[in-house]
């Protein structure tokens, strides 16, 4: 999540998703339609063993294991970091039923009336609000899914007026879950930290007042979804990210790994954390962020939570100098400020990780 940047673009009406389901029109419009080379080939992947091979990480072993049991989570923490950029996350001492409340919150929202929920409208060029975010194009193909994201921390990026007060207790559980998200983001980096051989406090102390931004995303049945993309192919340009899967969703969740997209099968419980860009800049590239997209289903709707977990605006980000070696691992990335590389995320449409090459050094 970035600040709140205004971009000087009508992109006119957007379909609603939901009320396209309603409808219940078998015809997909075009806006949505993508092109032959973007579209998902489900039903075609058959990688069980890619698809377990995404680590499970027991942070109980982390915090509370013997030697043993923590050396051997550290080795397989780093190795996801650095094979997959994604991991699933067990034993993470978040509380079951506020896992169930806060999705419970989000249905319920996003089940109200449409005319309720446009009372807190995505204007084009931000990235907090209900609707689409990265639209810039009258012509750009869209995501199958609404969404509604607000800023959390620090205070000076929230915007009240778009926090609902229907249903209710919504923001409290919000308040409550995002406390929780973000304890566990501050304890997956020290473990991160540890396991590349630094301090473990490095990425805590570097990032100030860590921004936290939380998005759900509604994904409805699609009558085509071999034509659509819930959400297209990107990385997140955070340090880290959180998802909650919806219990009982089909699997939407799509990681690129040796140019095959590959499901991510939901643990029960687990949380889903991917290593966004801001790492993969400070580990001078040895930890990456992934290529991920969200595909859709002809009969099951999908919900999903994201917390993003990134340095304050202010902070100057660059490769972290005990990961980069001058004459055999050189710097692959500049330094730059984290609020201009926000900017730049946010005002781009999703596309891959091109939105990285706005930090890395070009090759001689």
């Amino acid at each position: 999540m970035a600040p709140v940047f205004q971009l000087p673009l009508n992109v006119g009406q957007i379909d609603d998703v939901q009320e396209l389901k309603k409808a219940r029109k078998t015809k997909v419009p075009d806006r949505f339609v993508r092109d032959m080379a973007e579209r998902p080939i489900l039903g075609t992947i058959r990688a069980p063993l890619l698809s377990s091979s995404i680590p499970v990480i027991d942070l109980k072993k982390l915090m509370k294991g013997n030697k043993e049991e923590f050396h051997f989570e550290i080795l397989k923490l780093s190795a996801s970091c650095e094979e997959w950029g994604f991991f699933q996350v067990i034993n993470h001492e978040i509380e079951l039923d506020l896992l169930e409340k806060i999705e419970k919150m989000a249905m319920e929202f996003f089940m109200l009336p449409v005319e309720e929920k446009q009372k807190y409208p995505m204007a084009p060029g931000t990235v907090q609000g209900y609707g689409q975010a990265f639209v810039f194009s009258e012509h750009q193909k869209l995501d199958w899914c609404n969404m509604f994201a607000l800023g959390l921390v620090p205070h000076s990026i929230r915007n009240p007026k778009l926090w609902p007060t229907n249903p209710p207790m919504f923001s409290e559980t919000v308040e409550a879950y995002s406390r929780d998200i973000r304890k566990l983001c501050e304890d997956l980096l020290k473990f991160i930290a540890l396991s590349l051989r630094l301090d473990e406090n490095i990425f805590e102390e570097m990032f100030g007042v860590s921004v936290q931004a939380i998005r759900m995303n509604y994904y409805p049945a699609c009558p085509r979804p071999d034509l659509v993309l819930g959400l297209s192919p990107h990385s997140d340009g955070s340090a880290l990210t959180v998802l909650q899967q919806g219990k009982g969703n089909a699997v939407g969740l799509h990681v690129l790994k040796n140019d095959t997209w590959v499901p991510v099968q939901p643990v029960e419980n687990a949380l889903v954390i991917n290593i966004g860009d801001t790492i993969e800049v400070l580990t001078n590239g040895r930890y990456k962020s992934s290529e991920h997209r969200a595909v859709t289903h002809k009969e099951k709707d999908r919900l999903s939570i994201v917390t993003f977990y990134a340095p304050s605006y202010d902070v100057e980000i660059g490769p972290i100098q005990k990961l980069v070696d001058d004459e055999n691992n050189p710097s692959k990335y500049r330094r730059y400020n984290h609020g201009e590389y926000s900017r730049h995320y946010v005002t781009n449409k999703l596309q891959g990780k091109k939105t990285l090459d706005f930090a890395k050094i070009p090759p001689k």
